[in-house]
C-alpha cells in the first residue's frame, strides 16, 4: 500500500502508448515541461544506448541476464519484449513517486499496458494514434533513424498495435502537435480530480462541516 506524506494525495499512474513514429516521445517531453507534479518513469531495458542517451535519464541499461533476474524476483510492474529488446517498469520507482504525491507517466507498449491494467486497475491509459498509416510511414522514413527493414518491422507492429485502441481510456490523434499536447494535458489534469484520488481531501473537507 502506498504511504502518503501528510496532506498529499496519491499520485496517479498515467499510461501512454503509441505505435513507433506517432509522436509520443515529443508529446511526453512537452507534457513534462508544461505540467508540474508529474514525473517520468524511467524503464529498464536490454537494448544498447542510442547516441545522446544517458543512463538513468532515458533508460536504465542492463544486461539480459540482469533483466531476467529482476523478472524472476517480481521486481517489475510490467515488462515486455519489443523489437527484440526487453523493457520493464520497476515497482520500486512507481511506489516511490506515488508516495511523494507525484503523478507517474509510463511510456509503455500495448503489452505493458495490459499488465498494468490488470495489476493497477486505477491507472489512466491513453493511446496516441497517427492520422493515418500513410502519415506514420512518412514520419518513420523522414526521421532517418532506422534501416528500411527496421521501418517495415515497425509498420507491421503498428498494424497490430492500432487494433488495440479499444483497450484504452482515452484516444488522441496526433495530427498537429499543440492540439494533441493540449488534449494530453487535459486528460492528466482531469485524472487528478478523480474521486478515488481526492477522496481523503474530500473527507477532510466534509468533516469540517460537522453534523
Amino acid at each position: 500500500m502506498t504511504r502518503l506524506k501528510t496532506g498529499s494525495r496519491p499520485g496517479s499512474i498515467i499510461v501512454i502508448s503509441a505505435p513507433s513514429g506517432a509522436g509520443k516521445t515529443t508529446l511526453v517531453a512537452g507534457l513534462l515541461r508544461s505540467l508540474p507534479g508529474l514525473c517520468f518513469s524511467v524503464s529498464h531495458t536490454t537494448r544498447q544506448p542510442r547516441p545522446g542517451e544517458h543512463e538513468g535519464r532515458e533508460y536504465f541499461f542492463v544486461s539480459r541476464r540482469s533483466f531476467d533476474g529482476m523478472v524472476r524476483r517480481g521486481e517489475f510492474a510490467e515488462w515486455a519484449e519489443v523489437h527484440g529488446h526487453r523493457y520493464g517498469t520497476s515497482w520500486q520507482a512507481l511506489r516511490r513517486a506515488q508516495g511523494d504525491g507525484k503523478d507517474v507517466l509510463l511510456d509503455i507498449d500495448v503489452q505493458g499496458h495490459r499488465q498494468v491494467r490488470s495489476r493497477l486497475p486505477e491507472a489512466v491509459s491513453i493511446f496516441v494514434l497517427p492520422p493515418s498509416y500513410q502519415e506514420l510511414e512518412r514520419r518513420l522514413r523522414r526521421r532517418h533513424l532506422d534501416q528500411p527493414e527496421e521501418i517495415e518491422r515497425r509498420l507491421a507492429d503498428a498494424r497490430q498495435e492500432v487494433r488495440r485502441w479499444r483497450e484504452y481510456d482515452f484516444l488522441i490523434v496526433n495530427d498537429a502537435l499543440m492540439p494533441a499536447l493540449g488534449a494530453l494535458r487535459s486528460i492528466v489534469i482531469a485524472a487528478r480530480c478523480r474521486r478515488l484520488v481526492q477522496k481523503d481531501c474530500a473527507r477532510e473537507i466534509a468533516n469540517s462541516f460537522g453534523g
